[in-house]
């Protein structure tokens, strides 16, 4: 019997769709959260028509987003579906929302209204900019935040390339891990005081703060970094090389990994090079350096250099691919990855979830629910009758 994760008996209440949104929902719901996902009728989320791929016809992007929740499909054009949601964030803890600026508020859904009746309520806005500023108007979406952001300008192969995006949508998860940390440290100051509060991020925000080290580097020297491929903007040799049959990642970037390197390629040479003595020497004959380094590892295998490298204490990995990460032993002994039932489908694989905790561990109970798989059981426990639930069915307000 799985033990209830930290942050049982939360009330979660997710008006969001697509991803940023669903990763906040998912991070709550995996630590134990009641996380009941709100959906439009009569399609629900727009991640439902992501397909292919499918399974039997559910589509697979929405089921990775969206486990451990409940499920109901309402129609906030209708009084009685709005009436539905009122009452579910009157007694709610927290409530995750990414629409456009302004469409909760135009529905009497904003915080301003909710805060009247419900002043310990957490009010999470996700959007595309933030909800102040001169971009606050524009949607969200993980591409165009990728180039606002300058994340763009520093992906892809060197200068003069095509800008690349990362390949996840980074700007949604990294917005929707941001929320999550944003609403529990607002559920801290809560336990204190009593009171809620606005909780407001963004994809833009998200991109940015993906941005260390470049903005370190152009806030000192008032010039714009470039891509650099898979190496690294202050530190050399970190990057990753082709080998005879396939590529590895080298992490020798300090100056005691860097003297174990040599001796470990058979190129004790590189060690008398001058070019190569310090940290800063590497940086300014990178393409050198590289050219070096490239010519050599291509000599080997990569489980050759792999077991090279590890008897000499020096970081370095393969580069795996998402099907070999997914069987690699060390993700089964994390647990990251886990079977799940579906109502539907049964049971099938999914990611587990990234922090384990010793006393409370975080689990996955549920796979995603079908549309308005919940709804009778969510409004019954809101005290609506078999009768009235049945007269908003009819009336097209809940599904």
């Amino acid at each position: 019997m799985s033990t209830p994760g930290p942050l049982a008996g939360l009330k979660v209440i997710e008006l969001a769709h697509i991803m940023a949104g669903p990763v906040c929902g998912r991070m709550l719901a995996d630590m134990g959260a009641d996380v009941i996902k709100v959906e439009r009728v009569p399609d629900g989320d727009a991640s439902r028509g992501f397909v292919p791929p499918d399974i039997d016809g559910e589509s697979a992007a929405f089921m990775m987003m969206n486990r451990n929740k409940r499920g109901i499909a309402v129609n906030l054009k209708h009084e009685g579906g709005k009436d539905i949601v009122r009452r579910l964030l009157g007694k709610a803890d927290i409530v995750i929302e990414n629409y456009r600026k302004g469409t909760m508020e135009r529905l009497g859904l904003g915080y301003a209204d909710l805060k009247i009746d419900n002043p310990g309520l957490i009010y999470c806005e996700i959007s595309g900019f933030g909800r102040t500023g001169p971009l606050a108007d524009l949607g969200g979406f993980d591409l165009v935040a990728q180039g606002y952001s300058g994340l763009m300008s520093i992906t892809g192969e060197g200068p003069g390339r095509p800008p690349v995006k990362c390949g996840p949508p980074i700007t949604d998860i990294t917005a929707g891990i941001l929320a999550a940390m944003g609403v529990l440290a607002a559920y801290v100051e809560r336990l204190k005081t009593g009171k809620g509060q606005r909780v407001d991020t963004s994809l833009f925000e998200a991109g940015i703060t993906q941005t260390f080290w470049q903005s370190a580097i152009a806030l000192a020297t008032g010039e714009s970094p470039q891509p650099l491929g898979s190496a690294h903007p202050l530190n050399a040799p970190y990057e990753a090389f082709a080998t005879s049959d396939g590529w590895i990642t080298l992490g020798a970037s300090s100056e005691d990994t860097w003297r174990r390197l040599p001796p470990a390629l058979d190129r004790s040479d590189l060690l008398d090079d001058p070019r190569f003595a310090l940290n800063q020497d590497r940086m300014a004959h990178h393409t050198a350096l590289t050219t070096a380094l490239a010519e050599t590892f291509e000599q080997r295998s990569t489980q050759d250099w792999l077991e090279r490298l590890a008897a000499a204490g020096v970081p370095a990995g393969p580069v795996l691919s998402i099907g070999e990460m997914l069987e690699h032993p060390q993700t089964r002994a994390r647990e990251m990855l886990v079977e799940t039932g579906h109502s539907r489908h049964g049971s099938g694989a999914t990611l587990g979830f990234p922090v384990k905790f010793s006393a409370t561990p975080a689990s996955i109970r549920s796979g995603a629910p079908t549309l308005g798989e919940h709804t009778r059981e969510v409004l019954a426990e809101l005290g609506y009758a078999a009768a009235q639930i049945d007269a908003l069915i009819a009336a097209q307000s809940i599904i």
